[in-house]
């Protein structure tokens, strides 16, 4: 006979824009993922218990069967996920939908240059300022005041040993140089890094550790012998605009998904879920437009929307003609060339 108190679906994330506490089902991590087994405690979306900005994205984000199954991959496993598709089609607001279902908080984003380096990621040391901090006080032998100088990185942040799993996005990770993919596979394997100006501090009582801040927060944390190593892997999302390969090493890490193109139902959900259904009705003739020009140009579909909303939602009164030039203009390609298929 079935277990009654055993959830028939396997899923935690489900997609459905109702925010629970499904995480408390996550079984414990692969006995090759642990990552401490402290009590999940849920955070609230906002300090005021309403929704942020991001929070009303992530509710607006229409979820793919596919999406939701790699999302799942990744809690499982404690895994990354590596989403790639072109620009524009949502790759950064899946993670806002999972952060505000599961009560991950604030999602920490790292964008990426071409000049993000692994240590900017993890924390910001200001040695220049501990330098004069020095000069002006003569205290040499004594850095108990060092961690005013440190703030954490998105990652750094991402990989403290929270109660609860906190929500993490690298953005366009395709954009770093070389070195950064492998400078994370170790990150990725044992959710643990080091301090170095921590690990060397000279302190007076170091069983008290060193408090430093939070990425973009006046909270802080107490790091001990300047080594930090997560409770919780964090929920962590890629994105990628496929303008490189990474390494095998790399992508065997991940949990790897593909967004596509929104086909004709989809698009009709997305216009429905930033307006209303009544506009989505409307939208009927903008949205076979926007297909038809979709066959020959690379677009986006957030030029849709801008599309929805100008023409339709902006009460505004066009003419026909300005309807066609606003279109022009809207639909210009995102690769600035017309796409071949």
């Amino acid at each position: 006979m079935d277990d009654p108190s055993v959830p028939t679906d396997w899923r935690i994330f489900r997609g459905d824009h109702d925010p629970h506490d499904g995480l408390k089902r996550l079984p414990k991590a692969p006995p090759w993922r642990p990552f401490g087994q402290a009590e999940l405690v849920p955070l609230g979306l906002d300090s005021n218990g309403g929704e942020d900005i991001a929070a009303t994205l992530g509710r607006k984000f229409r979820c793919s069967p596919e999406m939701r199954e790699a999302v799942n991959l990744g809690l499982y496993l404690r895994r990354p996920l590596l989403v790639t598709g072109k620009p524009g089609c949502g790759k950064s607001s899946l993670i806002l939908a999972v952060a505000r279902e599961l009560r991950l908080g604030t999602v920490l984003r790292w964008p990426i240059t071409s000049k993000s380096t692994l240590k900017d990621g993890l924390y910001l040391y200001d040695a220049l300022g501990r330098l004069e901090e020095l000069k002006r006080t003569g205290k040499a032998g004594d850095d108990s005041d060092i961690g005013r100088f440190i703030e954490l990185g998105p990652l750094g942040t991402a990989l403290l040993p929270n109660d609860w799993p906190q929500a993490l996005l690298i953005d366009e990770i395709d954009k770093s140089d070389l070195d950064l993919p492998n400078d994370l596979l170790n990150i990725f394997e044992q959710g643990e890094y080091s301090i170095a100006e921590l690990a060397r501090a000279r302190l007076k009582k170091p069983e008290n550790g060193v408090r430093v801040r939070r990425w973009r927060s006046q909270s802080e944390e107490t790091i001990y012998s300047g080594h930090v190593r997560c409770k919780h892997f964090p929920f962590v999302v890629m994105t990628s605009n496929r303008e490189r390969e990474f390494p095998p090493a790399f992508m065997r890490r991940c949990i790897r998904i593909t967004i596509e193109e929104p086909d004709d139902a989809m698009l009709g959900s997305i216009v429905e879920s930033h307006f209303d259904e009544a506009t989505r009705t409307r939208a009927r003739e903008l949205i076979n437009q926007f297909l038809d020009n979709r066959r020959n140009k690379e677009l986006a579909t957030d030029q849709l929307l801008n599309a929805v909303y100008l023409i339709l939602e902006s009460n505004q009164r066009f003419e026909d003609k300005d309807k066609e030039y606003l279109l022009e203009k809207l639909y210009q390609p995102i690769s600035g060339i017309e796409a071949t298929r």
